[in-house]
């Protein structure tokens, strides 16, 4: 059986809804932190952590920035309520120029009651400052499955500070509850900086500054780069064999200190979460096809190199373009069948049924993901982005 004829039935395993974790615990890292060490499962708390992490390797998180991208208006500002999403930027389509840009931006955004905006724009008054401001959006087209809308406002403020003032920080819809006003907190990692995502990665949620100070008196290297997390990170796989599954694109920007770090690590790192995974792994391929978007089947397609020549190239690449950040994108989707070059053991949290996130999961751990929910559900783990945490050591 090919990667793309797996059913993602297979994939399926009870989850009552009371082991989904709304809230977050008071203590971050005071969750529990299940070890899947070679086919071995055990557990222990997320403060320890770092005696599991060997001395003298590299350890990369995700330094994404949840945005408050969920915008609300009133159709004539009495009538129909409609929810504005916005995904990604489309004008200016670098992050961090749209977030500065003052009076106009374009995003793709997803639209919430569609059927009772048929056409003209739709503002609101919102307050910054004690000053009034008028927020109007207006329909453009679509793109995919969402529409191209131009945002535009009066006053001397960034589009930042417009989404920052207006906008509702976008929870997970399996929480089934508002957002709250602690979730602009406990919603985000505390080494978050750079905005841009929709949904956080959440394997970064346990860490402190006090795990943090430990892996580095551990002797632990720590690298950062960032993936925008994207809505499509909830999207359902409908098809029943993975090969119907279109995987969302997702924006990533590396520094060129991350690739040397890489390199001098003998092409090995530890990922903090999913994304971190994605991420590191689209690197080999970029490394390896000379091209800066990694499509959903490459894996499946090219024969391997070895690690350390990819990320070399992928140096080489930088250095001729005299490119000290990387921007690029991925769409790679990792399932059995995947061979991982670079990412030699996961911190993750425990992920949704017949979920892609699943598949990775099960990729790395060898098909044994069942012991480790098995154990996770059998000795009261917290399920799914508010959840306790894993490392997994193949």
């Amino acid at each position: 059986m090919t990667t793309q004829q797996i059913h993602i039935s297979d994939y399926n395993y009870a989850l009552p809804d009371e082991r989904i974790a709304k809230f977050p615990l008071a203590e971050r890292d005071s969750s529990k932190l299940l070890i899947y060490n070679k086919g071995v499962v055990s557990e222990d708390v997320f403060t320890s952590l770092p005696k599991y992490i060997p001395s003298g390797s590299l350890m990369v998180f995700n330094n994404t920035k949840v945005i408050q991208a969920r915008l609300h208006f009133r159709k004539g500002g009495q009538g129909a309520l409609i929810e504005v999403f916005c995904l990604e930027p489309a004008l200016p389509n670098d992050y961090q120029l749209n977030f500065s840009q003052k009076n106009a931006v374009q995003w793709y955004c997803l639209v919430g009651n569609l059927k009772k905006w048929k056409e003209g724009a739709l503002h609101r008054e919102i307050d910054i400052n004690g000053e009034t401001i008028t927020l109007s959006c207006e329909r453009k087209g679509l793109h995919g499955t969402s529409h191209t809308i131009e945002f535009t406002w009066n006053g001397n403020y960034t589009w930042a500070e417009i989404l920052d003032a207006v906008g509702e920080l976008p929870i997970p819809p399996y929480l089934n509850r508002e957002t709250q006003e602690s979730d602009k907190r406990t919603y985000q990692t505390v080494y978050s900086k750079i905005k841009g995502s929709v949904a956080a990665p959440t394997a970064g949620l346990h860490f402190t500054n006090r795990v943090l100070s430990a892996l580095d008196a551990a002797g632990i290297d720590r690298e950062e780069l960032t993936l925008h997390v994207g809505a499509g990170t909830f999207k359902p796989v409908k098809s029943e064999e993975i090969g119907g599954h279109d995987m969302h694109t997702e924006h990533i920007a590396v520094r060129r200190q991350t690739i040397e770090k890489l390199i001098a690590h003998g092409g090995k790192a530890t990922a903090v979460g999913t994304t971190s995974v994605r991420t590191l792994e689209s690197l080999y391929y970029m490394g390896l096809t000379g091209e800066l978007h990694v499509p959903q089947w490459i894996p499946y397609e090219t024969e391997d190199i070895p690690t350390l020549q990819a990320l070399q190239q992928l140096l080489d690449y930088m250095n001729r373009h005299q490119l000290d950040v990387l921007h690029a994108s991925t769409q790679i989707i990792i399932a059995p069948g995947y061979r991982y070059h670079i990412v030699e053991r996961m911190v993750t949290n425990f992920h949704q049924p017949q979920s892609t996130l699943l598949l990775l999961v099960s990729a790395f751990v060898n098909g044994d993901w069942h012991k480790i929910y098995d154990y996770a559900l059998a000795h009261d783990f917290r399920f799914l982005s508010y959840g306790d945490s894993s490392l997994l050591i193949p």
